[in-house]
Parts: structure tokens; C-alpha cells; sequence
């Protein structure tokens, strides 16, 4: 900052010098956050200026966005069912029960890292058996470990109901009861305020953590390619869709704000599956069909034109405006 307004007086930096400022500083490719720095230190100067009445206004304030982030975008990744299922091998064989349910869960039931961390007994609804379909997780928080390290909303700003299928409530089942033994040793006979996945310390896990230190390991142990913990969300979008889930599902269940943000996400991931949509249209139409007379198809069709015109909405004159109905009549 020196080298550009050292010299000059307070009142005589404008808003124009700043913005290009932040452009010289783009155009020698520091990182942003270098840049941002820059550009604080500026503004902190500046907003003491004018606390001391030595200049009117914050030349630095309110600048927007200007130094756009040259991080590639990172494209949604997921796993093959013959993969999930190394995957959960591998887990079951090496980890704990806690670690290897944290893990089931974030591939059936696609949570966010907050959520996972922020999950509750009391959020989980097992149902009477497996055969009820009243077995669901409820959504109500996330932990955020970035800036206030407290629970809040989900990232929707709404609490979702997330399924659970047969054998995800078995293994949490089974952690529960866990859970249940341990406690019950210590005269106590209630867990549904506690966390279902806390660190060691009892406090909520840092998924970063979790991810550096068992996932990453855990894609080693299973052979498959290194992916990111949260992609794990996007395998079970992913094979909701491939299920034949509805877009409006897969919507609900991922907690997305609309079905646009599922598409957008989720398309590119199952081209192959598409195929048989295509596939289907050979055997409406078979080559027997094709090759029948071209009179019967003519008097088939004009058997089908007057079932249609003979519904009651057209009427002896009708006053639809549209063209081609009228030729219809007319041909009538």
C-alpha cells in the first residue's frame, strides 16, 4: 500500500486510484487473499481518518467484488454401487462402529459435513420395526466449525425429513445400543440430547479432521480414487436418481432450494442411464408397424380424426381462435 499512496495526502486519494490499485494488484496474479489484505489495511486507514475528521467519506468502503477467484470449479463426483460397497467393506472391517456408521450414513443418507456433526439421537426416528415406514432422520442443525464453532439452521434455513432405509437404521440401531450399554454403567438412562457422531472429547466432530485422518486412509484400504468426504452426498444423490427417485425427491431429500440446483448438480453424473429412455422408443414403433399398407394407415386415421372431433368441447361452430382446430372442422 506504501508504494502506491505513501506519498500521497488523505484527502486527495479517490474512489477511482483505489479501484485501480486492486487492479494492478489482480493484474501481477497474487492470491486474492493477499489482495484483500491490501486493500483492509487501506480501508482501516482511511475509516481512522475519518473518525479523526481529517477526510469527509471512506474512499475503500463498499467496493464490491472485484478480484474475481481463479479457483477452478470443482464438479460434483460420485461412486458406483460397486464401489460404495468396497467402500463400506473397507469400514466395516478396519474402523470403529462409530466411524464405520458415520460413514453408512453419509453415503445413504447424503447429510452435509454440519449436519452429520450436529445430529442428535432425539433427530432419529427408527420406527417400530423395519418394516414401518415411519423411519426417518430429522434435520434441524448443522455445526458450523468455520466462524461461530455453533449449531445452527441447515443451509436451507429449514429442518428436512430424510428417509432412512432398512439398513441404515439397522447400523444405527446397533450404535445406539452401544451408546445405550454405556451409559446405563453410569446410572444414566437418556441420549436423545446427545450427539450421535462427537469426537473422543464428547464435543463436536471436525469433519476436516475426520476427513484427513480415517476417510482419506480409508479410500487407501478400499483401492478407490481419492474423492473428497462430501462427495459422498453426491453418490447418494446420484444413486437416488439412478433408482428412479424424482427429481422432486431427490430435491426433498437433499435439502436443495429447488429442482433446478438438483439438476444442475446431478445431471452430468448418469449420461449412461439415459440410454434406455431411447431404448424404449424402438418398441413403440416395430418394423412390422412401419410396413403396413399405406391405405389402412389412411383409414385408420380418419376413423381416429372423427372419435376426436366428435368430442363435445368443439361443438357445431367452435370459437377457438387457433388456426389448425378450424382446419379440422373445415375438413370435417
Amino acid at each position: 500500500m506504501l508504494p502506491r499512496f505513501g506519498e500521497s495526502r488523505l484527502s486527495e486519494i479517490k474512489r477511482d486510484e483505489v479501484k485501480r490499485f486492486i487492479g494492478d494488484l489482480s493484474a501481477r496474479n497474487l492470491a486474492k487473499n493477499t489482495i484483500r489484505l491490501a486493500v483492509t489495511t487501506l480501508r482501516a486507514v482511511l475509516t481512522a481518518a475519518v473518525e479523526d475528521g481529517l477526510i469527509d467519506h471512506n474512499v475503500a468502503q463498499r467496493l464490491g467484488r472485484f478480484v474475481k477467484s481463479e479457483k477452478a470449479k470443482r464438479e460434483a463426483t460420485s461412486l458406483a454401487p460397486k464401489e460404495v460397497e468396497r467402500l463400506l467393506g473397507a469400514a466395516k472391517e478396519e474402523f470403529s462402529l462409530r466411524d464405520y456408521a458415520l460413514i453408512f450414513t453419509a453415503v445413504r443418507a447424503g447429510l452435509r459435513e454440519g449436519e452429520l456433526a450436529g445430529l442428535e439421537w432425539g433427530d432419529i426416528q427408527f420406527g417400530t420395526s423395519e418394516d414401518d415406514q415411519d423411519r426417518y432422520i430429522l434435520v434441524q442443525r448443522t455445526y458450523d466449525r468455520r466462524w461461530s464453532r455453533r449449531m445452527l439452521t441447515p443451509k436451507s434455513k429449514k429442518s428436512r425429513r430424510v428417509d432412512m432405509s432398512r439398513q441404515l437404521r439397522s447400523v444405527l440401531l446397533e450404535l445406539r445400543d452401544e451408546r445405550l450399554l454405556e451409559v446405563f454403567a453410569h446410572g444414566k438412562s437418556e441420549i436423545s440430547g446427545e450427539l450421535v457422531f462427537p469426537s473422543e472429547a464428547g464435543t463436536p466432530i471436525e469433519m476436516n479432521n475426520f476427513s484427513e485422518r480415517v476417510f482419506k486412509s480409508l479410500l487407501l484400504q478400499a483401492g478407490l480414487r481419492r474423492i473428497r468426504f462430501h462427495d459422498l452426498r453426491h453418490t447418494f444423490g446420484s444413486l437416488l436418481i439412478q433408482t428412479g427417485a424424482s427429481l422432486a425427491y431427490v430435491r426433498d431429500q437433499m435439502g436443495h432450494s429447488s429442482i433446478q440446483v438438483t439438476v444442475d448438480i446431478y445431471g452430468h453424473l448418469i449420461p449412461g442411464a439415459n440410454v434406455s429412455f431411447v431404448d424404449r422408443l424402438d418398441g413403440l414403433t416395430s418394423p412390422q408397424q412401419s410396413a403396413t399398407p399405406p391405405q389402412q394407415k389412411s383409414n385408420r386415421g380418419s376413423d381416429d380424426l372423427q372419435e376426436v372431433l366428435g368430442n363435445h368441447w368443439l361443438g357445431g361452430r367452435d370459437s377457438n381462435p387457433d388456426t389448425q382446430i378450424q382446419s379440422l372442422q373445415s375438413y370435417h
